[in-house]
């Protein structure tokens, strides 16, 4: 009866309003990222824009992986006036929210044959808000309740979050379907009222956020309006550096992928160095305070290897590693799919329905084993998960193309990735500062993404030499380092 009346408990942890709430708040992160991806993708083709032109637009999404540079102004700056009335975490989160709608609803009234350009700039400026609202959510996660409801409130923002994608993907080519966008003649008509439509379901977020309060903790702002204006104007500086310093870097073809990831890397090192130049010249010149741009982005950094001394380089690997088997698996996934002869429906059916369902699935699961045990195991357990199914993938190479084999190995790796990511959203909470929140959270998310996505770029190369069988047995073995970290120092990962 105790047994029954525990697992009672676990999943009555999913009606707590706190973690109702980020049901909400994960739809509003999820709605725009496929608005400015794939959808977009589409309402571009159909306005007769060439595909060269279309990939460019994805340089948007190029916020969500850079939102740890803006991170630290968002800790250290409050917006007086909303801020009084609101609070400082509800405020940016109120800002970025509003800009959100503001930008869908302008979208809604430009045709991209005619104003490419100014449809370029609205569609980065929503990566840009986009990415803010993700980490301020993330950072309100964190600061409004306690560590046991986190993983239960990172799985609700998981199923948010994909409910959000789907509006934003299935709904709106329903919708611009319905509005007439199927038709063979181009109609701007039909993608316009999608896109005020879609601006009308991001307003769900604001409304979330106007009945929901304000995190109580304290924090380390700058109070001097001087300074604030003095640090916001030296960021505006450093970013356009690095967007100058990035465009006029020497281009050279190179053939070789290892080579070109290593000279992107080397622009990307260059772009970020002329931003650090224009603080220290800054701080030279007097135009701010030496301790404004110290506290701003390197005290983040300072709380955590201090807090947790030597250990911050083992839970470094193991942020920088832990979905690494998972996510270089998946960047040849679909190009997988069609080379084992499964076709486009079959992919799109699996993948893509079903897939979203376990993915769902494995978020909820996740959130209640982890309330019912505790998130160490969870951890463990992801970790296992993630490098296992890619063996199921490898098993995939050796076997007919059906699609019950298909359904079956996908369901199995989205569940597990669900699991996988509820428990690793919570570990990277456990371990951040309320004073540093935005910043910290932000770094070690896109650290996150950083090594597999690099590895990724070179998947396909892998494959030509290895072959897909290997390929995905090389992905199984690279969990194995994450899970030894994890199980050697499994008495220091959560340390109060």
């Amino acid at each position: 009866m105790s047994e029954l009346n525990s697992w009672k408990k676990s999943l009555l942890i999913y009606l707590d309003i706190r973690v109702v709430r980020l049901l909400v708040l994960g739809f509003s992160s999820g709605l725009p990222i496929l608005l400015i991806f794939s959808t977009l993708s589409l309402w571009l083709k159909s306005a007769g824009i060439d595909r060269s032109t279309i990939t460019l637009f994805s340089w948007a999404g190029l916020a969500y992986s850079f939102k740890f540079v803006w991170a630290p102004v968002m800790d250290k700056i409050s917006i007086t006036i909303l801020s009084d009335k609101f609070g400082h975490r509800k405020s940016w989160l109120i800002i970025s929210q509003v800009m959100l709608i503001t930008l869908l609803l302008i979208v809604g009234f430009i045709d991209p044959k005619f104003n490419l350009i100014l449809m370029a700039i609205i569609i980065v400026c929503i990566g840009f808000c986009s990415a803010t609202q993700d980490a301020i959510i993330d950072t309100y996660r964190i600061e409004s309740a306690p560590l046991e409801l986190q993983s239960a409130m990172s799985a609700t923002y998981i199923v948010g979050y994909r409910l959000g994608m789907i509006a934003a993907g299935a709904g709106s080519l329903i919708l611009a379907s319905f509005f007439g966008g199927d038709e063979q003649t181009y109609s701007v008509n039909a993608w316009q009222k999608t896109y005020i439509i879609m601006a009308l379901f991001q307003s769900i977020g604001i409304m979330c956020t106007l009945m929901s309060p304000e995190p109580i903790s304290k924090r380390i702002l700058l109070k001097k309006n001087g300074d604030r204006l003095k640090l916001i104007n030296v960021f505006f500086v450093a970013i356009l550096a690095f967007i100058l310093i990035y465009n006029i870097f020497p281009s050279i073809n190179i053939e070789d992928p290892l080579v070109k990831g290593l000279f992107t890397t080397l622009k990307l090192l260059a772009a970020f160095s002329g931003m650090f130049i224009v603080c220290l010249f800054s701080i030279q010149i007097k135009y701010v305070k030496n301790y404004v741009i110290i506290s701003t982005f390197w005290d983040p950094l300072k709380s955590f290897i201090k807090k947790y001394g030597s250990m911050a380089i083992v839970l470094l690997a193991i942020i920088g590693l832990y979905r690494i088997a998972d996510i270089v698996m998946g960047v040849i996934a679909n190009l997988f799919y069609s080379d084992m002869g499964y076709n486009l429906n079959q992919i799109a059916t699996v993948s893509k329905f079903w897939g979203l369902i376990a993915t769902i699935l494995g978020g909820v699961l996740g959130g209640i084993l982890a309330s019912r045990y505790n998130n160490y195991s969870i951890l463990l357990l992801g970790a296992v998960l993630a490098a296992a199914t890619n063996i199921l993938f490898a098993l995939l190479t050796l076997l007919e193309p059906r699609t019950s084999y298909l359904m079956i190995v996908i369901m199995a790796d989205n569940i597990s990735a669900g699991i996988a990511s509820v428990a690793f959203v919570a570990f990277l909470s456990s371990l951040t500062n309320v004073n540093f929140t935005t910043s910290q959270f932000a770094l070690f998310t896109s650290f996150m993404l950083f090594f597999p996505k690099i590895i990724g770029g070179y998947s396909g190369a892998i494959v030509d030499v290895i072959g897909y069988y290997n390929f995905f047995i090389l992905t199984a073995l690279m969990g194995l380092p994450i899970i030894m970290l994890i199980l050697v120092f499994k008495n220091k990962i959560y340390m109060k």
